[in-house]
């Protein structure tokens, strides 16, 4: 007797399904995007340092839903990254569906392989997106490989976040917000404005990470005001 497959299952074992899945929530996000009224903070410093090689760009996965959409892909591509899970690869699908040039980062990958990865798309001029807190979280605490990879590729560090009036929490591990259609919205690009050497002490390694975290917070309660407004 045939054991029949999860949704989960389907989704590890056809790539196929997740780009259908990824059509339709890339559908639905795209009208949210284009019925919510935006007011954009920090764009232009964005663009111009984009317009200067490279940059990576950083933001919680509670806030990633709608990253794809809001980067500037007429100044630069974007290479983002993607979890080998289910949503995971929904989610790159979706991604590659927005023209991001995604890559997935396999649980198994070493972080010498992902690093390599990484460079290479940077020394093709490509920026580097992903998110903070990883894809498994916890949420909205900072891993290592953001600031492994701005003091290796030298890289200018931006944190994103987004907020809108009309949308609601999932019941996940990082409370990801979904956006609904017609709403006020707020988009915030913030330049973290602290030198990342190449070469530091391991105490100066977590403070460090440790301020790169408040400043994500900060770029995300800035959002969250823009709406409150």
């Amino acid at each position: 007797m045939t054991k029949k497959l999860s949704l989960r299952q389907k989704i590890e074992q056809s790539e196929r399904l997740a780009d259908v899945l990824a059509w339709f929530a890339g559908a639905y996000l795209a009208l949210c995007n284009r019925t919510t009224r935006w007011h954009i903070e920090g764009r232009d410093d964005l663009r111009a340092a984009i317009d200067k090689g490279p940059i990576l760009i950083l933001m919680w996965h509670e806030r990633s839903v709608l990253g794809a959409l809001h980067w500037p892909a007429t100044n630069g591509p974007l290479s983002s990254l993607y979890d080998s899970s289910p949503i995971g690869r929904v989610s790159g699908a979706l991604q590659r569906r927005a023209g991001l040039q995604s890559m997935q980062m396999s649980r198994k990958t070493s972080n010498l392989a992902a690093s390599r990865i990484v460079l290479k798309r940077v020394r093709e001029g490509v920026s580097i997106g992903m998110t903070g807190d990883g894809p498994l979280g916890p949420a909205r605490q900072m891993k290592d490989a953001p600031i492994e990879w701005a003091r290796v590729t030298g890289m200018p560090v931006f944190c994103y976040a987004f907020a809108t009036s009309r949308g609601r929490r999932l019941k996940t591990w990082d409370k990801m917000v979904l956006p609904r259609m017609f709403g006020q919205g707020a988009i915030v690009f913030a330049r973290f404005d602290k030198d990342i050497p190449r070469k530091m002490p391991e105490a100066a390694h977590d403070a460090l990470r440790e301020d790169l975290r408040v400043f994500m917070d900060a770029t995300t309660a800035r959002a969250d005001v823009l709406v409150s407004r």
